[in-house]
């Protein structure tokens, strides 16, 4: 029987007048992986920070049971500022230590992309202080996953991660025994980890068992069923169940409920999109031409991103794009924004960007637009447009487009400034949808957005007659969203990919498997290649210098405590010190003789 680790009994947690958490009681039992979801401000931070004992409920308590090992990923680290990478994450091992541990390596090198972080300028010896928050965040989860704890708690652990990191950290996490509770919007990532589902909303938390797939059909089962959930939350529920069965199903977890009861729960619900009356349409709106790239050279600074590029965006494209954080993604997106926005007269360093006459461009950037903190959102949204047509006849006013997403009628009038991060994320999606743009560029537009807003706006895209660029590394809203996957690869070339985000995955694995033999033969050449005996001895000669360097280990601990104990002798204290020096003199040498015949073998 599973020993239950965390305990949440009748917790209330109260924000002013608001109850964020009412009366909760919930478990967590050995082996369990749970995913939260809800909508922002729902409470899904605050239920696990009570849950790690970081934040105090109002009412009810928390227990855990004796001697359980937690480890809490939070959206804000404590790294010290003026520490290393190697001080916060190797911790004092020597590097034949954490080099011969399989699991060090593998975590090292899944979240930075190699053993000697390319990306930071001085390896495991860079200094955190003046790191991105991105880099900072890899650091932290790299940090967590290096120990060996009961639970492990993290809040938005994709976030800064791309699709390969998110891939690698999703297949880690299913291989450790950790029980996990984890807070995500990337929906793959849950139905790839989780095994039970916690819905925050409302003040309540609702339990369900298996994936985020399985989470959909239940919630949807439950809203045919109760018939308590408005007919629209109800509709997109069934809406996002059909496109989960009908478009991947074994991508998704293995359900719990009958296959032919979710396939009669969606028999009326038509597919996501009539792709080709969505054709038709964007032809009407834009002509033959939206895009055209003529031998384009893309460069950022000194460093060059793409060259030679020939490639077409037509009407009616819906386009994901994927590659390596710098590839090159973004640069692509504002060179063409540049073309358009100059009409014609920015152009990339070589070759030319002809843009369609009648294009509409509109541009969802990374950053967050700015606006007055005093302002409304309505007003902030009016101000672009009072009634925005989304094609296929479908009008709203800018109220009802606030509505749908997330912005009921008193949320209309709070000030811009009151906004968190995605609610501001939602209101600058909103303004550029108001615009009636024909054309949409988004780069990583599912950042800071929950998952209720996400299939909300999935929903607005599915009938919007354009074309469409999406760079994101939520590979679900990839999917969901786009018809066609082009990649950067890193070799300055952008490449279409049939088979999708599972055959970027492939090929990227495939480049890293060439490029191991190629890093080894480069070590091998200036060594004098040893035969297979050579390599016997030469690994025998290891395993003796690592007994070696434990004993010393030893010494140097006895060392430490006769010097503490001696504090007072000045002359012993002296004479402790000269040979402590001496034994890590030796272990220094001892140490570099393993690194030489490491390389050689």
């Amino acid at each position: 029987m599973a020993v239950n680790l965390a305990t949440i009994e009748s917790v209330t947690k109260v924000y002013g007048t608001r109850a964020l958490l009412d009366g909760v009681s919930l478990g967590v039992s050995e082996g369990d992986r749970i995913g939260v979801v809800g909508r922002n401000g729902d409470g899904k931070t605050t239920l696990i920070r009570m849950l790690a004992k970081l934040e105090e409920p109002d009412g009810g308590r928390i227990t855990h049971v004796g001697g359980v090992e937690m480890a809490v990923l939070t959206q804000h680290d404590s790294l010290d500022p003026k520490a290393t990478i190697r001080h916060e994450v190797i911790a004092g091992r020597a590097d034949h230590e954490w080099l011969g541990d399989a699991r060090i390596r593998d975590i090292i090198e899944g979240l930075f992309g190699g053993l000697d972080l390319p990306g930071f300028a001085d390896g495991l010896d860079t200094v955190i202080g003046p790191l991105s928050g991105g880099e900072r965040r890899r650091i932290a989860l790299a940090r967590l996953l290096l120990g060996s704890p009961d639970l492990i708690v993290l809040d938005e652990p994709t976030n800064h991660l791309d699709v390969e990191g998110i891939a690698w950290l999703a297949e880690h996490l299913q291989n450790r025994r950790s029980a996990l509770v984890c807070v995500t919007h990337d929906r793959w990532f849950l139905d790839q980890v989780c095994t039970r589902m916690w819905d925050v909303q409302h003040g309540a938390v609702h339990e369900y068992e298996g994936g985020y797939s399985d989470y959909v059909f239940a919630r949807a089962e439950r809203s045919r069923i109760e018939a308590t959930e408005e007919q629209k939350r109800q509709n997109l529920a069934r809406k996002e169940l059909a496109w989960l069965r009908r478009g991947a199903p074994a991508r998704t977890s293995k359900p719990r409920y009958r296959i032919e009861a979710a396939n009669a729960l969606i028999a009326d619900v038509p597919d996501p999109r009539d792709k080709s009356e969505l054709m038709k349409f964007a032809n009407a709106r834009l002509g033959r031409t939206v895009f055209e790239l003529e031998g384009v050279t893309v460069t950022a600074g000194p460093k060059l991103l793409l060259e030679n590029l020939t490639w077409q965006l037509g009407p009616g494209d819906r386009i994901g794009l994927l590659g390596v954080n710098g590839a090159g993604k973004t640069s692509l997106l504002r060179a063409m924004r540049d073309a358009y926005a100059s009409e014609g007269d920015v152009q990339p360093a070589s070759g030319v960007i002809k843009v369609g006459k009648t294009v509409r461009l509109a541009y969802l950037s990374q950053e967050v637009a700015e606006l007055e903190p005093e302002i409304r959102v309505l007003q902030a949204v009016e101000q672009v447009r009072s009634r925005v047509d989304l094609g296929k006849g479908r009008e709203m006013s800018a109220g009802q487009l606030c509505e749908q997403f997330g912005f009921g009628k008193d949320k209309q009038w709070t000030p811009v400034g009151d906004l968190s991060g995605g609610e501001r994320r939602r209101l600058q999606l909103l303004r550029l949808l108001m615009d009636e743009p024909n054309v949409l560029f988004l780069d990583e537009p599912t950042n800071d957005l929950d998952i209720e807003t996400l299939n909300q706006l999935e929903d607005l895209l599915d009938g919007w007659p354009g074309s469409m660029v999406v760079i994101s590394h939520d590979r679900f809203f990839i999917e969901r969203t786009t018809d066609v996957v082009h990649a950067l690869l890193g070799d300055k070339k952008l490449r279409m990919l049939p088979n999708g985000v599972d055959e970027y995955l492939e090929r990227r694995a495939r480049m890293a498997a060439a490029a191991v033999p190629a890093a080894a033969a480069v070590t091998e050449a200036p060594s004098t290649g040893l035969s297979a005996g050579d390599v016997r001895a030469a690994k025998k000669e290891m395993q003796k210098l690592e007994r070696q360097i434990s004993k010393l280990d030893e010494k140097e601990s006895k060392l430490h405590a006769q010097l503490a104990e001696h504090a007072a002798d000045f002359s012993k204290v002296a004479e402790l010190d000269s040979k402590l020096r001496g034994v890590r003199e030796e272990k220094e040498e001892l140490e570099m003789s393993w690194m030489e015949l490491a390389e050689q073998v």
